[in-house]
């Protein structure tokens, strides 16, 4: 079996469970955001053509709750972004989470496959920019001058995840993935093992608790990832050291 931590071209996935740990809901599981909703009434293009106002109060408690002073990066963002700045091979970052706390924590090789709750997209022409501001049905675009149409700029379901094309480039050339905090149910993401395991590449999953596509990776580690990422990650440069040095 190859050493991880002979690894050039690393591929991590990071999933609820990472911000979980930085006190922000799942939506899977008890207490989970959907546990007493219907994801199709919050989370589609037709409910918020339907819905607006009960949309967008979703999404506005999800931003507070995100801009809380209480929320910040823990130790597994952090760990992520210190092995970024360090590591000399190919790394990139994918995010299903919509929260900016990879960023906070410095994060740059970054990519948000479901969007980003910090921005707003306009449902008509498409325009999309940062913000932290509440929407409202009574805003208007600042590109095309439409109101009510501004929503948040995150993947619902039935719309296309983003850097999709990227995303699978650089998952066909790894030779290690790591799956952080993630559930493996919702696709394309639970699929990624496979394509990273096609290719030859080591597979590891990091989580609390055995998820529906654990048999899948080669290795498995049971700890919450502000405790077994920082520690994996280390290992990891410790052995390219060796092998450098």
């Amino acid at each position: 079996m190859p050493n991880p931590c002979r690894s050039s071209r690393i591929v991590v996935l990071t999933g609820a469970g990472v911000s979980a740990e930085s006190g922000l809901a799942t939506f899977r599981g008890a207490s989970g955001l959907w546990e007493n909703v219907r994801p199709k009434d919050l989370a589609t293009p037709e409910a918020f053509a339907k819905r607006p106002l009960k949309v967008l109060a979703f999404y506005t408690a999800r931003r507070r709750a995100l801009l809380a002073s209480a929320v910040a990066p823990n130790a597994a963002h952090i760990a992520l972004a210190a092995f970024e700045r360090r590591f000399r091979g190919e790394f990139l970052l994918v995010t299903q989470n919509v929260d900016d706390l990879h960023e906070r924590a410095g994060s740059q090789k970054l990519r948000h496959m479901h969007g980003e709750l910090l921005r707003t997209r306009c449902a008509n022409c498409g325009h999309e920019f940062a913000s932290t501001a509440d929407i409202s049905t009574a805003d208007s675009c600042p590109a095309c001058g439409r109101v009510g149409r501004l929503r948040p700029a995150v993947v619902w379901f039935g719309e296309m995840p983003l850097f999709m094309d990227e995303i699978s480039a650089v998952l066909g050339r790894c030779d290690l993935f790591i799956a952080i905090g993630t559930s493996g149910q919702v696709y394309p993401a639970a699929g990624f093992v496979e394509i990273a395991r096609r290719v030859g590449a080591r597979t590891v999953e990091i989580n609390i608790e055995k998820t529906t596509a654990s048999s899948l990776f080669q290795e498995s580690v049971r700890s919450p990832a502000s405790n077994a990422v920082p520690i994996f990650l280390e290992r990891i440069e410790c052995d390219l050291l060796r092998l450098n040095g």
